[in-house]
């Protein structure tokens, strides 16, 4: 292929920032020449002005593609069957109306549910990475500030990844909150969240900004990555960042969707190579809200979950993705006992040692409920 046709294409196309609400993901089908375009791309930004106004192209380079606003139209002939087109689609986090703000303190009835304080004696997530692909977080928060990296806001790459809509920040708290005295406790207090910072103050991302975000995550070499957010489209491009992120050594973990659907479950959740989590309430039954079918790994409390939220205060919430915060800090537990592990047995320790559900007996290929507990016995006899 030649390079200096897709860059010439771009040059003359009719994408235009004027529609941010319609973008493409353009990935190359050769590797070899999505490194010819690179090259050839540098040369020429170097020496076209008009190439240096467009940031708007965005590299994903884990997947060997580009994103850019709208969609192309009169691509070459001389690239149609190396170049793959995908809409860019837009992605929500997964979170049921925000619930009171409240003053409750110590440890919220998920983490003791789970028997998270069983295990501390052991285990408590020491120096383990975190990827948390969300919102932000609330730096200023009393009960994360020995929790926090500094992470990356792909929004303003200049900025903190600081939360503005307060999402990040819940699951954040759940997975490594540490102040138990005056405010809350996670599941794995002394784990390390790295702060994402793709999505905006409204809960939304295009799938682009996800790629991105696993990009810097294996960049980073982080352990484990927890993403409570989906959509109801499959997307190859996304696909291709989790597997690469899988092979990588690092583990994703994605909430089901709240519409109460039985029979299907939302994408990421969706894919193989991540950790699919349903929601429980307190009487261990699986949740009325989340979605549901046999792709689901393992369910965890999800049910009126409180923890930290903007501005130091704490709210209870509802969710998938509260569910998915507790899955992915047990699994910060399990890492700091057993570093070595990888994704297949981390999935397969997590699925080997759930907790049947109440009236799990009438369907017996049902995933069962986290058990901190049971799983660090099971990692044990490894």
């Amino acid at each position: 292929m030649d390079a200096s046709d897709i860059v010439e294409w771009l040059q003359s196309s009719p994408y235009s920032a004027e529609e941010p609400s319609r973008r493409g993901i353009l990935r190359f089908s050769n590797p070899d020449d999505y490194e010819q375009f690179l090259l050839t791309m540098q040369a020429k930004q170097a020496n076209c002005s008009d190439l240096q106004k467009r940031p708007i192209i965005r590299h994903l380079d884990l997947i060997q593609a580009i994103s850019l606003p709208a969609e192309p139209r009169d691509l070459p002939p001389s690239l149609n069957g190396r170049l793959l087109w995908e809409e860019d689609i837009p992605v929500r986090v997964h979170a049921l109306p925000k619930g009171s703000v409240v003053t409750e303190k110590g440890i919220p009835w998920g983490v003791k549910h789970i028997q998270a304080p069983q295990v501390w004696n052991r285990t408590t997530g020491h120096r383990v990475k975190v990827g948390v692909i969300d919102t932000g977080v609330d730096f200023t928060h009393p009960d994360l500030r020995h929790s926090l990296e500094r992470g990356i806001n792909l929004l303003h790459r200049m900025a903190l990844p600081q939360d503005d809509n307060g999402h990040g920040t819940h699951i954040s708290g759940t997975i490594a909150a540490a102040n138990e005295l005056q405010g809350m406790i996670g599941v794995a207090p002394r784990a390390l969240i790295h702060p994402i910072k793709a999505f905006d103050h409204n809960g939304t991302a295009f799938v682009s900004d996800i790629i991105l975000g696993i990009e810097w995550c294996v960049h980073n070499q982080m352990d484990v990555v927890n993403m409570s957010f989906g959509m109801k489209t499959k997307s190859r491009s996304l696909l291709n960042a989790v597997n690469n992120a899988y092979r990588s050594g690092i583990l994703i973990v994605a909430s089901s969707g709240n519409d109460g659907s039985i029979g299907t479950i939302d994408y990421p959740a969706h894919y193989t190579k991540t950790i699919a989590v349903g929601a429980t309430n307190q009487q261990s039954r699986i949740a009325s809200f989340t979605n549901r079918s046999s792709l689901i790994d393992i369910y965890a409390p999800g049910d009126r979950i409180v923890s930290a939220w903007l501005r130091g205060k704490h709210r209870e919430m509802s969710g998938t993705s509260m569910a998915t915060s507790h899955v992915t800090g047990a699994i910060a537990l399990l890492l700091s006992l057993k570093p070595g592990l990888t994704p297949g047995q981390i999935k397969s320790i997590i699925k080997r040692s759930a907790k049947p559900l109440r009236n799990s007996r009438k369907a017996p290929r049902m995933a069962g409920e986290l058990n901190v507990k049971r799983m660090i016995k099971a990692a044990d006899l490894l």
